[in-house]
């Protein structure tokens, strides 16, 4: 097995394990269990777990971030994309294997010591903060909103991390809404 194709499985499964069991819960033989990847190649690939967990949130930034972008892109009015990243919340919160915010969680677990995930998680929150700020400057909207935008949607993804379901994506859209006016 070449180095890229050993790489896309232990992110692969890192994704799916620290995701659903939280990654100090996760040992590097489940990891390797569950890749196929011998322990050798993984701390090759990552001579650290901390780097191994970088590189998850990094590559499932990428895809989480386009996978929005792609979805408020259908709509055409600027203020109906603001609204459509609320209805996008609202469809991830429903997936069956939704377990919160993938860098909140690893912040809550390893921010305190841990500056690599620290910076990452940091990292995620600020692109998406701009991606939103994006969507208030096309919508001709005052900058000071994006705050706020910004606030509803980190507080619907950690109230529906820890209680389940959409309800607090409708909730929050419904905020977005009346702060539009």
């Amino acid at each position: 097995m070449d180095s890229a194709t050993a790489r896309e499985q232990a992110l692969d499964a890192a994704e799916k394990l620290f995701y659903g069991r939280g990654v100090q819960s996760v040992g590097m033989d489940d990891l390797r269990g569950a890749s196929g990847v011998s322990l050798k190649r993984l701390y090759q690939l990552f001579p650290a777990k901390e780097q191994l967990v970088e590189a998850y949130l990094e590559r499932r930034d990428v895809r989480w971030r386009g996978l929005l972008a792609e979805y408020v892109a259908r709509r055409q009015d600027p203020q109906e994309r603001i609204l459509a990243v609320f209805d996008w919340l609202a469809e991830w919160f429903r997936e069956p294997d939704f377990r919160g915010c993938a860098w909140i969680n690893a912040y809550g677990e390893l921010g305190a010591t841990s500056e690599r995930v620290a910076r990452r998680v940091r990292e995620h929150k600020r692109a998406f903060r701009e991606y939103l700020g994006g969507l208030v400057a096309d919508a001709g909207l005052p900058e000071a909103l994006t705050g706020a935008l910004f606030l509803l949607a980190e507080g619907a993804m950690v109230t529906a991390g820890i209680d389940g379901g959409a309800a607090p994506a409708t909730e929050a859209r419904e905020a977005a809404r009346l702060l539009l006016g």
